[in-house]
């Protein structure tokens, strides 16, 4: 990521004028093409304003400024700021580089994978934190990766397969936690445990068995609608330029 911190110098008693102005025209300008505030904040001598603006990268950057001198929105702030007057003294921006990530997201997202292999036996894992239960492999996804990669990095850092997602079968909220699970057949690899996992198999589960095994209630519900065979299409794409990055069109029990 690559950040601006944005230094505005207002006239005295100019404050409420200048956030009037900012909110009406310079930030609706800012987020329709492609940039984000991270937030905004005042002195207590309420002479200064100091902005931190987010962006993808430096070259991200400069294509929005770009985008934001053409808009239309531009011109009507140049109009009106020649019909307000002056209102700030110095305008400086300066670019910086972030040290680490040290927010928490307002939500988790998570994902897990149903699993089959060849003789329609279904992956299972016991974590060391939930060893009560068999549940889908999975875990959290990493910012800036999409659910599909996240999801195959997952399973085969947990289990040692290698997999291939067909689509999704069910979202699940607990919480702050967002739940995404998806359906999938095993292409390689053989189970083996991990730093996480303390067992991995292929167990042959049914409707009449799946509590057997599945213990904890809030994943009870992703296996058996998993296990209907049904999933919906998934497709993960880039922005800015817009760039298809994989689709997954799903599959029925009617194909």
């Amino acid at each position: 990521m690559f950040f601006i911190r944005e230094t505005v110098r207002v006239l005295p008693g100019k404050i409420g004028e200048f956030n009037d102005f900012f909110h009406t025209y310079l930030l609706p300008n800012q987020l329709k093409n492609g940039a984000k505030l991270v937030g905004r904040w005042i002195t207590v001598s309420e002479d200064e304003i100091i902005a931190i603006w987010e962006y993808p990268s430096y070259e991200e950057y400069v294509k929005i400024e770009e985008r934001v001198l053409r808009d239309e929105m531009h011109q009507q702030a140049e109009i009106q700021l020649q019909k307000l007057g002056r209102l700030f003294l110095e305008n400086q921006k300066d670019c910086l580089t972030p040290t680490g990530s040290y927010s928490t997201p307002k939500q988790n997202v998570t994902v897990s994978g149903y699993i089959t292999n060849e003789l329609s036996e279904t992956l299972l894992v016991k974590t060391f934190w939930r060893a009560d239960t068999w549940e889908l492999p999975g875990g959290r996804v990493d910012d800036g990766e999409t659910l599909d990669v996240a999801l195959c990095r997952e399973i085969l850092e947990e289990t040692g397969i290698i997999v291939q997602l067909q689509g999704v079968t069910g979202v699940y909220s607990n919480g702050s936690t967002l739940s995404v699970v998806f359906r999938g057949k095993c292409l390689g690899g053989q189970p083996k445990t991990s730093t996480e996992t303390k067992d991995v198999r292929f167990i042959a589960i049914n409707h009449a068995n799946v509590k057997q095994f599945v213990t904890r209630g809030k994943f009870i519900p992703r296996v058996i609608d998993a296990m209907k065979g049904n999933c919906i299409p998934y497709e993960a794409f880039s922005v800015r330029p817009y760039e298809l990055l994989n689709r997954i069109n799903g599959i029925s029990n009617e194909d």
